[in-house]
């Protein structure tokens, strides 16, 4: 069959898209492949102003911003992740694909207003509650998605369901950041068991990048200690030697977004050696994912801690 590459995307002219993180790394360069070939762009950026650098910068790769839209939305703050669902909802238009990419990891402990862990909150329970609150939207689309992006850290992820949000054992940001990503990818695998239970239209997949050279890894605090220097110079080399591109890193989520012969429930991720990189095809889902009572526990969980249910 060959490999899948950006030109064997259809015609997406008419479709809507939301992704969020869309100012920077993958999600800029999935925003990009996607309104080349017609979609309609929503950005979910925290800060106005990246988020019009953003679109000022993709509008002179597209020769136009007709299609980008941006919806400003802080995924520390679920009243922020509410008001940006409501903002969108009261178009009244379908959502075609909701692209679940916005990420960060290497802080040192840090909780939200709400006082939820902040990796966890940022990369999952924000992502939880989006996904919920845009449902009517995405099953008023003919054939909508969600695709959730995950990450090779899931495979060292332990979800610890007696402290899920960190209040009870020693903090680790490398051990924090493995479980949030594998809760992306057990969401994005509980959320097609219950949309299939549900009847509903919309499928679930979930992808990951591989090992891609972006600046999630560089995440901060504004802290440049010594360790900080050190973890960032070892990144920057394993980027210069390791990593493919935030390009190639898009391109799972994109295949996750628009491959036709997706019906749901599918981990798509880089075809070479590792997964680190290589053209996009399904990869097999881990273990955890897999797990419907995982999935059920890490579900209500979720409800629990942001007092968010549906589904």
């Amino acid at each position: 069959m060959g490999h899948w590459t950006p030109a064997s995307l259809p015609d997406l002219s008419g479709k809507r898209v939301l992704i969020t993180g869309a100012n920077r790394g993958i999600g800029y360069q999935s925003a990009l492949l996607l309104a080349r070939r017609g979609a309609s762009v929503w950005l979910g950026c925290r800060s106005a102003e990246r988020a019009e650098a953003a679109v000022q910068q993709l509008a002179s790769q597209l020769g136009s911003r007709q299609q980008l839209q941006v919806l400003p939305m802080d995924l520390a703050s679920l009243d922020s992740v509410r008001q940006a669902a409501d903002h969108y909802l009261a178009l009244g238009q379908p959502l075609d694909l909701l692209l679940n990419n916005a990420g960060v990891m290497g802080l040192p402990l840090q909780r939200t207003a709400a006082g939820h862990e902040m990796l966890l909150a940022v990369n999952h329970l924000a992502h939880f509650v989006l996904t919920g609150a845009l449902l009517p939207a995405l099953e008023s689309a003919e054939a909508a998605r969600v695709v959730t992006v995950s990450s090779l850290a899931a495979r060292r992820g332990v979800l610890d369901f007696n402290d899920l949000n960190w209040q009870r054992q020693p903090y680790s940001k490398v051990a924090a950041y493995g479980r949030a990503k594998l809760a992306n990818l057990c969401f994005a695998t509980e959320l097609q068991r219950r949309l299939s239970a549900a009847g509903s239209p919309v499928i679930s997949v979930a992808a990951h990048p591989g090992y891609a050279s972006t600046n999630v890894a560089f995440a901060d605090s504004g802290q440049a200690s010594m360790t900080r220097r050190l973890w960032r110079q070892t990144a920057t080399l394993g980027n210069l030697l390791l990593a493919q591109s935030a390009e190639r890193g898009a391109l799972p989520s994109v295949y996750a977004a628009t491959a036709p012969q997706l019906r749901g429930g599918e981990y798509i991720g880089p075809s070479g050696p590792f997964e680190f990189r290589g053209a996009p095809r399904q990869v097999p889902v881990l273990a955890p994912a897999a797990d419907a009572q995982t999935g059920r526990q890490l579900w209500q969980q979720s409800a629990q801690l942001t007092g968010v249910s549906y589904l």
